[in-house]
């Protein structure tokens, strides 16, 4: 660890709790102290709100950090990590805000720890800010553990915005040191699913979905289901479509909500989908987002972080491009061609 604190101004990108929490996770692996000030300045309420505080205190749990402004509307927070400690205990947010974003703060350093961690995390798991639960079970974590942790996850009790209450599980085994890898083909499309999630509410509104949904993608109709036994504190909808392809999982998410239709829903869903499938990559926007953390980590262990081929990059990746270089000091480069992007993180995989 050292004293000196790197300075990250929250304000740059779109200014969310992205840097936030990649910020702290960096922390966290390097053991480097960082000073994050304007946090969340782009939001309409800026500062630390409760699932921020949730991810703060995680992390300095993990870190057994020295913390200065984590309360509720700070806009600015030093953290000092000593050493990276194996967990096991609950985080609960206590509102619909995000689980899954608290897990994404502490998840890398637990990835390298000396020990495995058994966490249980509650609060959010579906709501339309964050990665799902199903998106970091089904496409993200068969990732991570390629990469030489073994990850497993189960969902005890889904959690909609407003009412949250959700909980689910993590156990983690760590590796001292992440393997890299190339994603560049898809390869073939082995298995391709949709799936409308009701809780509480009408099942009428996952067969509406449905039905909007197998008018666009011509799927069989062993494709399709509704499930509406959803355990939850309140009600909730989520429209799924999971491909399932050679090298790759990819899940699309249409969230319900006041003032959006079912079919509506469906169709964010969809076209996320055939947006993915039209430009022949294997990773798609926020897949990419997500494995730019794990691949700089690697790429700052032992030079080489992979590379893997995906769709045109959004603002949020690019911020995280930036931040990763500045704390990690690595190499990033992007490559596009039409619809395609090249991203290599570190030095060239041979």
């Amino acid at each position: 660890m050292t004293d000196q604190l790197h300075t990250i101004d929250g304000s740059q990108g779109e200014g969310g709790g992205q840097i936030l929490r990649s910020s702290l996770a960096l922390a966290l692996v390097t053991g480097r102290a960082v000073r994050l000030e304007n946090i969340r300045a782009g939001r309409e309420k800026p500062g630390l709100m409760r699932q921020h505080l949730t991810a703060v205190r995680a992390a300095v749990e993990i870190g057994a950090a020295e913390v200065e402004g984590d309360e509720i509307g700070s806009q600015t927070l030093s953290f000092r990590p000593t050493a990276i400690r194996p967990c096991q205990r609950t985080f609960s947010v206590g509102t619909a805000g995000s689980a899954t974003l608290v897990l994404q703060t502490i998840l890398p350093a637990l990835l390298i720890a000396d020990g495995p961690s058994e966490i249980v995390l509650e609060g959010g798991t579906h709501n339309p800010w964050a990665p799902p639960y199903d998106f970091l079970a089904q496409s993200f974590f068969p990732l991570i553990n390629r990469m030489g942790p073994r990850v497993s996850a189960g969902l005890e009790r889904h959690g909609f915005y407003p009412a949250g209450g959700g909980r689910f599980s993590v156990a983690i085994e760590p590796t001292p040191q992440l393997v890299g890898f190339e994603l560049l083909e898809r390869g073939e499309i082995l298995h391709r699913s949709a799936t409308a999630l009701v809780a509480n509410l009408s099942s009428r509104i996952g067969r509406r979905e449905i039905e909007a949904a197998a008018e666009k993608l011509s799927w069989p109709d062993s494709a399709f289901h509704v499930d509406a036994s959803i355990e939850s504190a309140g009600p909730g909808n989520v429209f799924l479509i999971e491909i399932h392809s050679e090298h790759v999982r990819e899940v699309f998410t249409g969230f319900g909500r006041l003032g959006a239709t079912a079919e509506r829903v469906a169709n964010e869903a969809v076209k996320e989908a055939r947006s993915y499938l039209a430009a022949g990559v294997p990773v798609g926007p926020y897949l990419a987002d997500q494995l730019l953390l794990p691949l700089g980590i690697a790429a700052w262990q032992t030079g080489q972080g992979g590379s893997f081929a995906t769709q045109p990059l959004t603002r949020h990746s690019q911020t995280h491009i930036d931040l990763l270089r500045s704390i990690l000091e690595i190499p990033i480069s992007v490559e596009r061609e039409g619809n395609c992007c090249l991203v290599t993180v570190g030095k060239e995989m041979r």
